[in-house]
């Protein structure tokens, strides 16, 4: 019997990627399909397996790339092909999400389907505004309603003068393009006109933005500003708290778009870094981590590992590509036998740490130089060195140990390729919004940056994170803003800091 198939009903959050339910993870990496719409957060879809097959759905505004009808008719067939479907849908897809739309026409197929909340814009946009949307010293009541209707229109359904004589927080969403009809109509209903409102874009991003008035005054205001959807509305007393508790946009790097390079499968330490301090940050991963060209050498060079006094790894990449191969051959750790370990870097040293490794030697300066420097106090003479590299290293530590009387051989663990996808769109959105610094952290993401071909951004930073990178971003013709005195994540995002002023 075939596996009957399911959707899930997934809120993927107001933005924040932090901000998504565990079980919401669980479902979209296991999901064959993913259905996902324009306001869910694209780094998620990172975490979809390669086989995944993702269709964008767009709605977003008068923007549909699918009709309602037609969404509800895709996630029925894909179910009813024994696929786990998921329909991944900005904030929680039970409020004004149309998810019970879609929950009943999955029912009436009579396929199997879960329903996944998620944190709703109409809660966490307020919160990361510094506005709670209940509050004992100003209301005890809250209501929320969609603003997508027009208030002037004779079949509105909602009753904007009972509204108006509603006491306590009311939150609205999708109503920006109708702001000075649905407070005209709230005075009209008898609402106090120096009443506070408050409206925050783009929610818990690093792109948001809020800004504040009454009743009578806001609409003005958001047309000043040229304020646009998407954004949530939080209409009452409580908007006052936002001047002693606006946390989010106090953040050190709030207000900065960051760009980061480094490979997907790496971005995200470093992203979530830069997120937690506030910036927006755009990962635009422009190398890839591949198996070397000659893996038979590679392999013999794992299996005899043991036979050397001294193992050498000058990235994390090394590390992990290493481990790989050595646990794929080996079952017990000790069959490593028991070579001293020497690497470049604190985050070289995290990595092999990770497998249990401890580290013997680390030079001061976490460059190929450094490591060659922190070797000449060593007795390394005729003593067997196994260097675990990439494809692309310069052979600094080769000819540096062999001068220092070292027996050295190289393991070539892996290659850096040009990255060739971009599911989340970040090169248009670079080239359309531009960025405050891009972040570089070797010369192959440099490289590979460049021939992506987007001009540099007008009033763009680059940030590198040592010498041999600040090298590469020269000689394509641009200088960097400032270079990590701790050539690793930490010193970058240390460097970023005081380049932010911060």
């Amino acid at each position: 019997m075939s596996n009957p198939g399911i959707c899930y009903l997934v809120g993927a959050g107001p933005g924040d990627l932090g901000l998504v339910t565990l079980r919401a993870k669980e479902c979209v990496e296991m999901a064959d399909v993913l259905v996902y719409d324009a306001l869910s957060s694209p780094e998620i879809l990172r975490w979809a397996k390669k086989d995944c097959e993702k269709i964008h759905v767009g709605k977003r505004a008068k923007d549909h790339a699918l009709s309602q009808d037609g969404i509800n008719a895709l996630i029925v067939e894909k179910t009813l092909e024994g696929k786990k479907v998921v329909r991944l849908k900005g904030g929680d897809p039970m409020i004004f999400g149309r998810g019970g739309e879609e929950a009943a026409e999955l029912a009436a197929a009579g396929v199997p389907f879960e329903i996944v909340p998620g944190i709703s814009s109409t809660i966490g946009g307020p919160a990361y505004a510094g506005i709670p949307v209940t509050h004992r010293d100003h209301c005890s009541q809250l209501t929320i309603f969609t603003g997508h209707e027009d208030p002037t229109k004779g079949g509105s359904s909602i009753d904007y003068a009972h509204l108006a004589k509603t006491p306590g927080t009311k939150v609205f969403v999708m109503g920006v393009a109708r702001l000075r009809e649905i407070t005209a109509s709230l005075v009209e209903g008898g609402a106090d006109p120096a009443t506070p409102i408050a409206l925050t874009r783009w929610a818990t991003t690093g792109s948001q933005k809020t800004i504040t008035g009454t009743l009578a005054d806001i609409a003005e205001t958001a047309e000043r500003e040229n304020f646009g959807s998407p954004a949530v509305a939080v209409i009452g007393g409580v908007v006052a708290e936002r001047e002693k508790i606006n946390w989010f946009e106090q953040l050190p790097l709030f207000g900065k778009r960051i760009v980061v390079t480094r490979t997907r499968a790496q971005a995200g330490g470093l992203s979530r870094e830069l997120a937690g301090l506030g910036a927006d940050v755009v990962e635009l991963p422009t190398i890839r981590i591949e198996l070397p060209d000659d893996k038979a050498g590679f392999a013999e060079g794992v299996t005899h590992a043991h036979e050397y006094d001294w193992l050498v790894f000058s990235s994390p990449n090394g590390v992990e590509k290493f481990f790989d191969a050595f646990f794929a051959t080996y079952e017990d750790a000790r069959s490593l036998g028991n070579p001293r370990i020497a690497v470049i870097g604190e985050g070289t040293a995290r990595k092999m740490r990770e497998y249990r490794f401890g580290v013997d030697l680390i030079p001061e300066r976490f460059v190929a130089e450094g490591l060659v420097e922190a070797f000449s106090n060593e007795s390394i003479e005729n003593l067997t060195v196994l260097w675990v590299r990439a494809d692309e290293a310069r052979d600094v530590i080769y000819h540096g140990l062999v001068a220092l009387g070292g027996i050295v051989d190289e393991c070539v663990a892996y290659k850096t390729v040009p990255e060739t996808e971009d599911p989340t769109g970040a090169a248009a959105r670079l080239k359309e919004e531009g960025a405050d610094l891009v972040t570089f952290t070797s010369a192959s993401t440099v490289d590979n940056f460049f021939k992506l071909g987007i001009p540099w951004p007008d009033g763009c930073a680059a940030g590198s994170i040592g010498p041999v990178t600040s090298e590469a971003l020269r000689k394509h013709g641009v200088e960097p803003a400032f270079e990590a005195a701790q050539h690793d994540i930490p010193g970058l995002v240390a460097a970023i800091r005081v380049w932010a002023g911060q």
